[in-house]
């Protein structure tokens, strides 16, 4: 029998030998991995971390958050898919004629297509070009269409002093942010471009002799003067750098109108979805700006999202419209870290997703961190923490 004991033995000792070499299933994941699940254990957060389509690392990436103004990255995909990045959109003076001595023996119209900027010298400038078409005399009025885009201003959702405080009234056309001199949001927008024109065209030598005024434009009107807004990558770039609600909403209204819908709140939250949806992410949408506590998306919807926009010739272009580190809506954030990224922030709900340089991988990756039931000052730091690893660590855990 001992030479059976020998033999046993020696068939033992590799084997023990082998499993004490294994290392652990922890040894085998990346440090930096293990770094981030210490970040968001017990955590109400969802961080999905990818590139070319592989995840990275994922955490609660199923579960449906508030996206809060991550809304306007997606809206800003969809803006550039449907439309473009070079769009502009014309604010137009028209009327039913014009008499040969330079007369419009009616109103002038003044019509709106969904740029969110119109301003006082922009305004002066289609004054100077109304001058340069060679009309001297109104005899009606200059009148600020109310139309085409529907006057809503409420979706499911926002809170009751949203409309008041948060997010001016989106109108096709539009002046000053819709706001005041005091910052106040104002339902007549229309009204009050048509009134600074009158003036600016009285200034010029044009005899305009009605008051002005808003209302429904009539058919057949041809166009007297046009000025255009900048191209919407610049439209976005600035809507997205700030996170301006007004902005979001005014172009989610331009989206839906150019699909054919009427131009809402609630259609431009559809199109969202819409081509969310075309591309296999169910998302809930009740806006455009992200005000909307209803709002559902996932950190693997978002990513996943970002991947479609690294494959069209406008990615380069969406990335650059987002703040980087200590820039725009990231100010006091993240500063020296090479990140694209729009944040988001709700009452209990915020959100970080984007792009973020990769120092050990060499390369952008995409991200989405989303946050619910937390303190907002305890989350973005969180999401500041992720980052910063990510920026530093990151690569592939793949073999």
């Amino acid at each position: 029998m001992r030479w059976l004991r020998r033999v046993l033995a020696s068939a033992i000792v590799p084997l023990i030998l082998v499993t004490a070499a294994a290392p652990s299933a922890q040894a085998l994941t990346p440090r930096w991995i293990r770094r981030i699940d210490m970040i968001v254990a017990g955590h109400p957060i969802s961080v999905m971390v990818g590139d070319d389509g592989g995840v990275w690392y994922r955490h609660g990436t199923a579960v449906e958050r508030p996206p809060a103004s991550n809304e306007k990255l997606l809206l800003s995909m969809a803006l550039f898919d449907r439309l473009g990045p070079g769009r502009t959109f014309q604010t137009r003076a028209m009327a039913l004629d014009v008499d040969v001595d330079g007369t419009i023996a009616d109103n002038l119209w003044l019509r709106g297509q969904g740029d969110p900027e119109v301003s006082e010298p922009r305004l002066a400038r289609l004054a100077q070009r109304i001058l340069d078409a060679g009309i001297h005399r109104i005899d009606g009025r200059v009148i600020g269409v109310t139309g085409p885009f529907q006057r809503d201003w409420f979706a499911p959702g926002w809170k009751s002093y949203f409309p008041r405080d948060y997010i001016a009234l989106p109108t096709a056309l539009t002046f000053r942010g819709n706001v005041d001199a005091s910052g106040t949001h104002i339902s007549d927008p229309e009204r009050r471009a048509a009134a600074y024109l009158t003036r600016r065209l009285r200034e010029l030598g044009v005899r305009v002799e009605g008051k002005p005024g808003a209302g429904t434009a009539p058919p057949g009107l041809s166009v007297v003067a046009t000025i255009t807004s900048q191209p919407l990558r610049t439209l976005v770039r600035h809507m997205d750098m700030r996170s301006v609600n007004f902005s979001a909403e005014v172009l989610g209204k331009a989206l839906a109108f150019d699909a054919g819908d009427p131009g809402s709140i609630a259609n431009a939250a559809a199109a969202i979805c819409g081509y969310e949806a075309a591309h296999g992410v169910a998302a809930t949408c009740h806006d455009s700006s992200g005000l909307s506590y209803a709002n559902r998306q996932t950190a693997a919807g978002i990513v996943r999202m970002l991947w479609v926009a690294d494959r069209q010739p406008w990615a380069g272009t969406l990335r650059m419209s987002l703040p980087d580190g200590g820039q725009g809506t990231l100010k006091g954030r993240l500063a020296g870290v090479r990140v694209r990224a729009k944040t988001g922030t709700l009452d209990n709900a915020s959100a970080l997703s984007g792009w973020v340089w990769s120092d050990a991988a060499d390369t952008w990756i995409e991200f989405s961190l989303l946050t619910s039931g937390m303190n907002e000052y305890a989350a973005k730091d969180l999401e500041d923490r992720i980052v910063h690893v990510l920026a530093v660590n990151a690569r592939d855990p793949a073999p």
